[in-house]
């Protein structure tokens, strides 16, 4: 695949995109753009393409990545939609819906999607949905640039605001599970390099079992449990701990909140 991809507004999301497809060995041209060029020096000693022309950039490309915020959507497609009319544009924006990027740039095809920042290491799970007007040639385009990325997966549109709430920010959650294995690991005599690495790959090994397991997670507590052992005895004191109500609560409130975020945004 060697499609030209213009990447609108390469910050945290779009820089990491243009980052995982560089590692990955993506074949074609990368274009990023930023207002501040400066910050844009790592991507260009990647072999990116940078520049702060939002228009020319989608002028010369195949693809659009719009990797801006919810509140500069608007702003940004007004001031590139005859650029992109009649190309496919993917949206990594929470919270927009698919109806309302058609009534500012109806002749453009729209893919909603939420990727996480794991793409930076090619493990990110993105999540992504189409406009009634995106082809199965765009399809499997799409589905080619994420693989290269992590996992993905189309999926139904009323289901965006959760895979946010989940996935999106998921790694933000995942950073505290880690960073408090690693304080643990200290707690108990364990130098810092060795408890952060211990538990960083813990969780990476545990996620790809539980996807190999196939919605069977419970069987891992099963796998390493023993009568009297050591860990039924840390098990009895996670299960006091409510851990299982925070995370369920925090993935809530996020899911909340993006809808609120909707609403002030005057989207529908």
């Amino acid at each position: 695949m060697d499609d030209t991809l213009a990447i609108i507004g390469a910050g945290s999301i779009g820089g990491a995109i243009a980052k995982g497809l560089m590692k990955s060995g993506y074949k074609g041209r990368i274009i990023a753009t930023r207002r501040s060029i400066e910050k844009l020096k790592e991507l260009e000693t990647l072999g990116v393409e940078v520049t702060n022309d939002n228009r020319k950039a989608a002028r010369e490309a195949d693809i659009v990545f719009l990797c801006v915020k919810p509140n500069d959507v608007k702003r940004v497609l007004e001031e590139i939609k005859e650029e992109i009319a009649g190309k496919l544009v993917i949206s990594t924006a929470a919270t927009i819906p698919l109806d309302y990027y058609k009534k500012l740039v109806p002749r453009a095809r729209f893919i909603r999607s939420m990727p996480n920042i794991a793409i930076l290491v090619q493990e990110s799970f993105t999540a992504y949905t189409c406009d009634n007007e995106v082809t199965q040639h765009d399809r499997e385009k799409v589905k080619k640039i994420f693989s290269l990325l992590g996992i993905c997966q189309e999926v139904e549109e009323k289901y965006m605001d959760a895979i946010t709430a989940l996935s999106g920010s998921g790694p933000g959650y995942i950073s505290i599970i880690i960073e408090a294995l690693m304080y643990a690991g200290l707690k108990v005599g364990l130098p810092r390099d060795l408890s952060l690495r211990s538990a960083a790959q813990t969780v990476l090994g545990t996620g790809k079992l539980a996807l190999q397991l196939d919605g069977h997670v419970a069987e891992i507590k099963d796998m390493v449990t023993t009568p009297g052992g050591t860990t039924i005895e840390a098990i009895y004191e996670l299960e006091g701990s409510q851990i299982r109500q925070a995370l369920m609560r925090a993935v809530e409130k996020a899911t909340e909140k993006s809808r609120i975020i909707r609403e002030k945004l005057s989207l529908g």
